[in-house]
C-alpha cells in the first residue's frame, strides 16, 4: 500500500522553524523523508532543530533569514536551492504577538500605536505569509508543484480579547490563503492553513502559567473552553501539517483550514 505521507524526493522550506511548533513540524517533515530548510533569525535555535533532524536520521540545514525582509529571503532561497535543491513544500510558521498591541487595563485600545499595529501585521501576514509566498510561490507554480502551509490561529475565527492585532492579521492570513488556493490551483500549487489552538510556547507561556506552575485565570478560561480540557502538545499539529503538505494524502485538499485545538472553536455555552 502506498505510503500516503512518504515525502521522499521532496524538500520542505519550514520559515519559523526555529520556533517550538515550526520546530516540531520541521521534524515530523524531514522524518517523513523531506529534505528540510529550517529557516529563522535566531541561529542557535535553528542550528539545533537541524541537528535534532539529522540525528533522526533525516537531512536538514539551518539558513538565517528574517521573513519581513525581502531580500533576506531571497538570499536565502538561492543558498536553499544550492544546498538541498528546489523547494516543493512551504511552511509558513513564523508569527506572534507583541505586547504593545495588547489591550490591557492600563492600555487600551484606544491607544495603540499605529506604526505597532503595523509592526505586528509585519511578523504575522506581511512576513508571516505574503513575502514567503511571493518569493517560493512562483517557482512552484512555473513547475506545477507545490504545497503550501500557513499558521493562522483560533483567534483568526473568534477574535479573542486582549489581541486584538494579532487577531486580526490571522484573519487575514485565512483570507490570503483562500485567495491563493485559488489563484493557483490550475498550476498544480495547493495553499492551505493550519489553525492551532492553545500549545504552550514562548511566546504565551508566561500569560498562561504562574511560577508555580498552575494555570493563570486567562489559562483557566482556555481550558475551560476547550472541550478536551488541556492544551495541545507541539507533537500534535504534525500529522495534520504533514496531510496538508503531503501531496499524496491531500492532492484534492487547497483554500482550507485544518483546526488542531481540542474542539475550542466548535464550544459555545
Amino acid at each position: 500500500m502506498m505510503n500516503l505521507f512518504d515525502l521522499t524526493g521532496e524538500v520542505a522550506v519550514v520559515i519559523g522553524a526555529t520556533g517550538v511548533l515550526g520546530g516540531a513540524v520541521a521534524e515530523g517533515l524531514g522524518l517523513a523523508g523531506a529534505q528540510v530548510a529550517v529557516v529563522g533569525r535566531n541561529a542557535e535555535r535553528g542550528e539545533a532543530c537541524a541537528n535534532r533532524i539529522a540525528q533522526a536520521g533525516g537531512t536538514a540545514r539551518f539558513f538565517a533569514a528574517d521573513a519581513i525582509q525581502r531580500d533576506s529571503l531571497r538570499a536565502a532561497h538561492r543558498d536553499i536551492e544550492k544546498a538541498l535543491g528546489t523547494p516543493t513544500i512551504l511552511v509558513n510558521a513564523a508569527g506572534g504577538n507583541d505586547p504593545k498591541v495588547t489591550v490591557t487595563a492600563e492600555h487600551s485600545f484606544e491607544q495603540i500605536a499605529l506604526d505597532d499595529w503595523k509592526a505586528n501585521f509585519d511578523l504575522n501576514l506581511v512576513g508571516g505569509v505574503l513575502l514567503p509566498c511571493q518569493e517560493f510561490g512562483p517557482g512552484m507554480v512555473a513547475r506545477r508543484r507545490g504545497s503550501i502551509v500557513n499558521f493562522a490561529s483560533v483567534s483568526a475565527h473568534l477574535p479573542l480579547s486582549r489581541v486584538v492585532a494579532y487577531s486580526a492579521s490571522k484573519a487575514a492570513v485565512l483570507s490570503l490563503t483562500q485567495f491563493l488556493a485559488r489563484e493557483w490551483a490550475r498550476q498544480g500549487v495547493r495553499v492551505n492553513s493550519l489553525t492551532p489552538g492553545f500549545f504552550p510556547a514562548e511566546q504565551n507561556r508566561r500569560l498562561l502559567f504562574k511560577e508555580d506552575g498552575t494555570p493563570t485565570p486567562r489559562a483557566q478560561s482556555i481550558l475551560d473552553h476547550t472541550p478536551m480540557a488541556r492544551f495541545g502538545e507541539a507533537r500534535e499539529l504534525v500529522g495534520a501539517a504533514l496531510f496538508l503538505a503531503s501531496v499524496k494524502a491531500s492532492s484534492f485538499v487547497t483554500g482550507t483550514d485544518l483546526r488542531v485545538d481540542g474542539g475550542f472553536l466548535s464550544q459555545t455555552i
